[in-house]
Formats: C-alpha cells, structure tokens, sequence
C-alpha cells in the first residue's frame, strides 16, 4: 500500500529549458544545457561511488566551468554562480500545478524529494508556487548521500514513520527510477521528450507522457 507521494523536483517537476537564454548568452548555444546537466550528475555520481561527497550547488558549478574549458569559451566563477543561481527560479511545467492539485484531494502525503541542497529546494518550490503542494520538502544533501543512493529514499519513509515499499517516487530520470526501486520505493515515470527507461533491469508500474497522466493513475493504483 503506498502512503507517500515524493516527487523528484529538477527536470521532473520544474523546465530546466528557462535556463537556456543564459546558456546561449554565455557559452553560445542554449543545447550546451543539456550537457551540462549531464556533467553535473557525472560529477555527483563519482562522489557517490567514490565517497567523497559533492553537494548539487557545487557540482553544477564544477560542471559548468568544464563544460566551458571543453568548448573553449572563458566563463568565470562568477558567471557560473550566476547560472547556478537561476537554479533557484526555475517555472513549473505547465500541467504540474493542476497534477498537485489533484493529489492533495486525497489521503496520500506528498514530499519533494530531491539532490539540491536544502535552501535552494525551498527556494524552488517557493518561487515556481509549488510549496503549499507539500507536506515536507527533503533534501538528500541531508543525509549525504544522493539519488540514486538509497539513503535519500529512505529518509523520505523515516520522515513519514512509513516502511520504504509505502513510498512512491515520481520522476522523469531513469537512475532516479531505478535507484527508488532498488531501495524497496514503487516508483513512477514522467516520460518527457527525450526521457527514456533504462532496457535493462525493473520498470516502474507507472509510466506516463506528464505528470498529469502519471497523477492520473497514481489515484487509481495509490488510492483503492
């Protein structure tokens, strides 16, 4: 039986695309924010496996300043922070307001569960109108330890006094998926443009365009 709804917040619930007008100014071509992102989760994977711990804020800075020495552009730490600041700004997807909406009418606890640190995930809820959507917002950085480390996923059950396989963890990554479900998470997946299942290993029960059609079946599965 599922009790607790948490949400993954970068990509899932909130459009990274808003960024892409500061990636063309700076670094010439707003496609470079997809690398990027995909720079910052190498960095913090490395962390994790190797067990030195980078925290979100600073990978995406890190990440930043290689991605420009690649493609020979000079971009100062200044100008980085500045990019990593609009973190903290980000829209919501156009349907996810109504999705959240939907789920808070009914007994299911929600919880924003992702890798920013603390007071950049309440920034982001706060600013995209999200936060009165939540009954707790957690970050990984609290333990740690991040997605797809199981320590996250299993904070967010300690914080609702619930076993894991009562969590369900909504997102659009697939390692976040695929971490959530080896932890002992059910899990569902936002199938955006672009995002993909692993071929290999478990599938989440639900899978769905937006979150709307996620949301959709969550309260036919999650609230029987």
């Amino acid at each position: 039986m599922t009790r607790v709804i948490a949400f993954d917040v970068n990509e899932s619930l909130l459009d990274l695309a808003a960024l892409d007008e500061a990636f063309d100014a700076l670094l010439g071509s707003a496609a470079l924010r997809d690398e990027w992102f995909r720079q910052m989760l190498q960095i913090t994977f490395v962390g994790g496996l190797t067990g030195e711990y980078v925290d979100y804020s600073t990978a995406q800075h890190a990440a930043l300043l290689m991605l420009a020495e690649r493609h020979g552009r000079t971009v100062s730490p200044a100008d980085a922070a500045a990019i990593v600041e609009r973190m903290s700004s980000l829209p919501a997807h156009p349907e996810v307001p109504g999705a959240l909406r939907r789920l808070r009418t009914t007994s299911l606890k929600t919880a924003a569960l992702t890798n920013s640190v603390g007071p950049v995930a309440e920034a982001q809820l706060a600013n995209s109108g999200l936060r009165g959507y939540f009954d707790a917002v957690i970050s990984a950085d609290s333990v740690k330890r991040l997605k797809p480390l199981p320590d996250p996923y299993l904070a967010a059950a300690k914080t609702f006094g619930v076993d894991v396989s009562e969590v369900r963890l909504v997102a659009a990554h697939w390692w976040d998926v695929g971490g959530a479900m080896a932890a002992g998470c059910r899990a569902a997946f936002i199938a955006r443009p672009g995002m993909v299942l692993s071929p290999i290993g478990r599938r989440p029960d639900i899978v769905g365009a937006d979150l709307s059609a996620v949301v959709d079946q969550i309260m036919v599965v999650d609230t029987v």
